[in-house]
């Protein structure tokens, strides 16, 4: 994976949480969510960040980010893993 495919992926879960009505926040690091929306929030939140790592040569950042949004996908139910991988494969 590169960075053009991360941006892909990026911009696949940005398109996601707006349809689902999400709405971005930065969740304050040494509190836990209560909610869903909060911990999808904070993810969504991650996006613009994600692309400055890559535009840097973060790659490796880049990358635990874009696992750690994917487990909270997981985790709150909203893919598949399956679906999951599929974001992040090459076509």
């Amino acid at each position: 994976m590169d960075g053009n495919k991360i941006l892909e992926v990026i911009k696949r879960y940005r398109n996601y949480f707006k349809e689902q009505g999400i709405v971005a926040i930065d969740f304050p690091h040494d509190k836990k969510p209560e909610t869903q929306e909060e911990k999808l929030g904070h993810c969504y939140g991650m996006l613009p960040k994600m692309e400055v790592f890559i535009q840097e040569g973060r790659m490796d950042k880049a990358f635990r980010w874009l696992g750690f949004i994917q487990g909270c996908l997981w985790s709150e139910d909203q893919y598949a893993l399956e679906d999951l991988m599929d974001h992040s494969r090459p076509k």
